[in-house]
């Protein structure tokens, strides 16, 4: 087993990431596996932990951003390819999005080099999966690793209480996780924002307006658990529907943002044509909009909490490779549910309430999806909705 030693809460905790054991067994000789997600997610160090678990095997270690790695990895000549893996029984690529053409590269290397095997990471999910998985098709493996998860940090059900103040200001990216004070945190939350994230959302299509960037963030902040209007947003931005939509898509494939869709079966009243955006992360959210007040004196407990389950959800499922579609529901005469989770047909719902307050199943959705399950996710019973 492999484990992260942190200190959280004044308490020494073991952290297994869920994604380790699946990428060690994916490894195979003549094929490609990707990790990819946000920076400072654990990437570098999950694969210098699998190096670790990998003892007696000779592994060559690369940086895709270092110039010189980048050269010779984009070279397409198969005597330099060939030179550089002699020896080794495994190759090891971080960040290989910043190597230009990395997946015709990689096609020629594992063609011509069977016995090798490639492990990769990259912090831009579009950009690296296509540039990969287009030219390996069926030799190629991806994984997503987000910040840690509920089920990574939680070891019992007190524990989780504890836990749950903190994650949702602060966030679970590990190094804010290790820092001692809130001081520290919030310093490596702005570090984060601005150090690595912008970095990528910049260079991925190379824009120069970060101001732009943080404005739209900003405005997504105060949208959670809403249908976002591009044309709103545009018109506050002081630009067009499309260049919003362009910044928002660049948000997702950077791992900051990602979207649910309206969901539609039954009903012409469904609305679908708007979506809602959520954060990743809660720390990301919040020091996008500059609050780091606790969770006692917010007024928007209610977004932070939602923001949370939806996010945890997600991660969770796709590491369990439920194969789920995730929604929201809503209806032109304002009945709404937060999230809808489809699993081979099967339809659960599930509202978030900070409270102890049940809600009540729409009495559209119920006509609508009499066999659906409803339920609402509350302080008392989250942790089986977001534990492995």
């Amino acid at each position: 087993m492999i484990i992260l030693y942190i200190c959280n809460l004044k308490l020494i905790k073991m952290i297994t990431r869920i994604l380790t054991e699946k990428l060690i067994n994916s490894l195979q000789k003549g094929k490609v596996t990707a990790l990819y997600g946000a920076r400072r997610t654990g990437k570098t160090t999950i694969l210098n932990m699998i190096a670790q678990e990998l003892q007696g095997k000779k592994i060559l270690k690369l940086q895709g951003e270092d110039l010189d790695t980048a050269q010779l990895l984009s070279s397409s000549r198969q005597e330099i390819l060939a030179n550089l893996v002699k020896g080794y029984d495994y190759l090891f690529v971080d960040e290989a999005q910043s190597v230009p053409r990395i997946g015709q590269n990689l096609k020629l290397l594992v063609d011509t080099q069977p016995e090798i095997t490639v492990l990769v990471t990259g912090s831009a999910s579009f950009d690296l999966r296509n540039q990969i998985g287009e030219p390996l098709t069926g030799r190629s493996t991806f994984f997503t690793l987000y910040p840690f998860s509920f089920a990574e940090l939680a070891t019992d059900y007190l524990q989780g209480i504890k836990l749950i103040p903190q994650l949702l200001i602060y966030g679970t990216y590990p190094q804010v996780l290790l820092a001692e004070n809130e001081k520290e945190k919030r310093s490596l939350l702005d570090n984060i924002k601005n150090g690595y994230l912008l970095k990528d959302i910049l260079v991925l299509e190379n824009l120069k307006d970060s101001l732009f960037v943080m404005n739209l963030l900003r405005l997504v902040a105060y949208q959670i658990g809403n249908e976002v209007s591009f044309n709103e947003l545009a018109s506050q931005l002081g630009t067009s529907s499309k260049t919003v939509k362009r910044y928002l898509e660049i948000l997702e494939k950077t791992f900051i943002l990602f979207r649910l869709n309206g969901f539609r079966r039954n009903l012409r009243k469904e609305i679908t044509k708007s979506p809602r955006y959520y954060f990743w992360d809660n720390g990301i959210r919040n020091v996008v909009i500059s609050n780091f007040k606790p969770i006692e004196l917010r007024d928007d407990i209610g977004m932070l909490w939602e923001n949370y389950c939806v996010s945890e959800r997600i991660k969770k499922q796709q590491y369990q490779n439920t194969f789920s579609d995730f929604y929201f529901w809503r209806t032109y005469d304002q009945q709404e549910i937060d999230l809808l989770e489809v699993t081979d047909g099967e339809i659960s719902a599930f509202e978030f309430k900070w409270g102890n307050k049940m809600a009540r199943i729409p009495t559209a959705f119920k006509k609508a999806y009499p066999d659906a399950n409803f339920e609402t996710i509350n302080r008392e019973n989250f942790q089986d909705f977001l534990m492995v």
